[in-house]
């Protein structure tokens, strides 16, 4: 397995030291910054496969590090905060973060989320033309959805929110970004076009569309198409 480029922005030493000391080394290389600025120099110097970042920093909200490193790079994002209500969740998310822990959290979860991330990263690298969990498969250049092996019947806009959520595998997507690129409204008041949409999705592809595998709430936040951890 190939050594995983992690840049940690944080500026509590504390949380610096469990990190730097609860990761394993063989699987990750660990860069730190305790400065916005900082963190934005060394992402762009050491190049890394995912960026860990606290939203309070000394001299530059995480909002607005996230946006600038939007900019410029594709790297997925995980946000570690102390802020843990749905509204600062929806701000990094429609930032560009890719995911959202609140603290404290355990390393288990933490290790879980950047398996996560590292695979959304390596998906959105290639510009895969299909994507694959459970027994679906989506080929997003034909536009055709099997379900073991079969051909799944979506309406256009069906499909359309399915493709959205699967090109970013692995990354929460907010109701207002999904209203945006499916609907093209930006008012989170017609949330009720994505509940009985997502219904519509997991009864055509879920096992078990009360208890769906890969099509997830995001309570408060949004949706996720989930990638394997």
């Amino acid at each position: 397995m190939s050594t995983t480029k992690l840049l940690l922005i944080e500026d509590e030493p504390q949380m610096r030291r469990f990190l730097r000391g609860s990761l394993p080394a063989a699987e990750y290389e660990l860069f730190e910054a305790a400065t916005g600025k900082d963190g934005l120099s060394l992402a762009a110097l050491r190049k890394p496969d995912v960026i860990l970042l606290d939203l309070g920093l000394p001299d530059m909200d995480g909002l607005e590090v996230t946006q600038r490193l939007r900019e410029w790079t594709q790297t997925p994002i995980i946000i570690l905060s102390a802020r843990g209500q749905d509204q600062d969740k929806v701000a990094a998310l429609d930032a560009g973060a890719d995911d959202y822990l609140t603290k404290p959290f355990s390393l288990p979860e933490l290790m879980a989320r950047l398996r996560v991330a590292r695979r959304h990263g390596e998906h959105a690298g290639r510009g895969d033309a299909t994507v694959e969990v459970d027994d679906v498969r989506i080929d997003l250049v034909r536009r055709v959805v099997t379900r073991a092996g079969a051909e799944v019947r979506l309406t256009p806009r069906e499909y359309k929110l399915l493709a959205t959520l699967a090109k970013s595998a692995g990354r929460a997507m907010t109701y207002q970004a999904l209203l945006k690129e499916v609907w093209g409204i930006r008012s989170t008041t017609h949330k009720e076009y994505l509940h009985v949409y997502m219904g519509h999705l997991r009864t055509k592809l879920e096992r078990d569309p009360t208890r769906p595998r890969f099509l997830l709430t995001d309570p408060g936040v949004g949706y996720r198409f989930k990638i394997d951890d």
